[in-house]
């Protein structure tokens, strides 16, 4: 950039809003965007080269005007003063309104974070208060330990819930989650916590009947508290950087174990050089879950219908050569061992067994597909075939459920890896 030539923000008309909070964020509310017009899907060659004509006016209007600055470096890590402390109606319901209106809520009934409760949350924590555990996209928000504990406070979590809580923070804050993207995109990604080793039987994460269901309060508080530290302290409030169409039920909570005890491998910790001794957290950019429901008794034919089920030409990781996870019930984990199948020759035959034909796509999204993996897989012809993910050890697998022939694909964000955190 030229010596006294400001940065410019290009930005479609839909996401204004997150790219205006967003600035604010970072301390340059005033910066100049450009605005184009979205949809772009919808727009025919000409149109598109016409509004690229106005955008490029735009900008060059902008870089003249002598009022524009440049986008300062960005928000520190610094710690914030300690919380305030106000006074809250008595009442559930109107505590719950006097949430709404201060944007605090997800839309469930929260409890009062009290001064009692959140000290014994960062007692439990084993930490200071001021200590900052992270900085959380896109607003940029100071996470510090007290500020963890006052969402997990009104997200319901248990003191003890504390130290799991803090390394899904750090998790979920690591450069190869991307937390930018996941948070501010149009699609349904969310995070999802998956527990490893004795703290999730100590505190009661259920990997077992139900895991991703209602029932078990780890699991629904701790998925909670992270989507309110999302919220809250990211600054993703729906419809503003948060931009999802649709969204999805798993952006209240999503939370589950892996059931260790019914699995005839190693469990994720462990395969990923943790001590089986050690607990740990672990993140992944869930766009949602795909229910497999199959009675094949034998492993060829349990892998084909599973290979078949997660290959569909709409999912994200086959767009970017993506990070797929199945958590496989424990009676077709039982199949696929039995045969002598390692989790390693699971994910060999399943890269291969999955690959998506190109015919299979929307015209467009071959284009765009070409785009995204094509210095990977070459020019495309009639016979191109996608793997789900770049190469197999990318495909990821937990055994997690109780007793029935049902699995599940989680289809990620694309653009994102998992994290896993030693619990502290």
């Amino acid at each position: 950039m030229k010596r006294g030539v400001p940065a410019i923000t290009i930005c479609s008309d839909q996401f204004i809003v997150l790219g205006r909070k967003q600035l604010k964020a970072l301390g340059s509310e005033g910066h100049p965007i450009a605005v184009i017009p979205h949809p772009f899907g919808l727009r025919t060659r000409d149109e598109v080269r016409a509004i690229a004509e106005t955008c490029v006016a735009d900008i060059a209007r902008i870089a003249v005007d002598p009022k524009a600055g440049a986008l300062p470096a960005g928000k520190t890590s610094e710690a914030p003063a300690r919380a305030a402390r106000i006074e809250v109606p008595d009442d559930a319901d109107d505590f719950d309104r006097f949430c709404i209106e201060r944007k605090w809520s997800d839309g469930l009934p929260l409890r009062p974070p009290t001064l009692d409760k959140v000290e014994r949350m960062i007692a439990a924590s084993g930490r200071a208060a001021g200590e900052v555990i992270a900085v959380v996209q896109p607003g940029f928000g100071t996470a510090t330990v007290e500020g963890i504990a006052i969402n997990a406070a009104m997200a319901g979590c248990r003191p003890e819930y504390m130290p799991t809580l803090i390394a899904a923070v750090q998790a979920f804050t690591d450069r190869r989650f991307n937390l930018q993207g996941i948070q501010a995109t149009t699609n349904p990604a969310t995070a999802m916590i998956i527990v490893n080793g004795p703290v999730a039987r100590d505190i009661g994460v259920n990997g077992h009947l139900n895991c991703l269901g209602q029932g078990a309060w780890a699991n629904a508080t701790l998925g909670r508290a992270l989507r309110l530290i999302m919220q809250n302290i990211g600054g993703t409030l729906p419809g503003e950087m948060d931009r999802a169409t649709q969204g999805q039920p798993g952006k209240y909570t999503f939370c589950c174990a892996e059931n260790e005890a019914d699995s005839p491998w190693e469990p994720l910790h462990v395969e990923r050089g943790f001590d089986r001794n050690d607990s740990t957290v672990t993140l992944v950019g869930a766009a949602g879950t795909v229910n497999f429901n199959s009675h094949a008794k034998d492993a060829t034919d349990l892998l084909k219908v599973i290979a078949d089920s997660i290959c569909f030409p709409t999912n994200n990781d086959y767009y970017f050569g993506g990070e797929p996870w199945l958590l496989l019930g424990p009676e077709h984990a039982e199949i696929l061992a039995r045969e002598g199948l390692s989790k390693r020759d699971v994910k060999l035959k399943l890269w291969e067994m999955s690959k998506l034909h190109v015919d299979r796509l929307a015209a467009k999204d071959r284009m765009r597909l070409q785009h995204t993996r094509g210095a990977e897989l070459g020019q495309f012809d009639a016979n191109t075939r996608i793997p789900i993910s770049t190469q197999p050890e990318e495909i990821s697998i937990v055994v997690a459920g109780g007793p029935g022939t049902h699995s599940v694909h989680v289809p990620t964000f694309g653009h994102t890896r998992s994290v896993t955190k030693k619990i502290v």
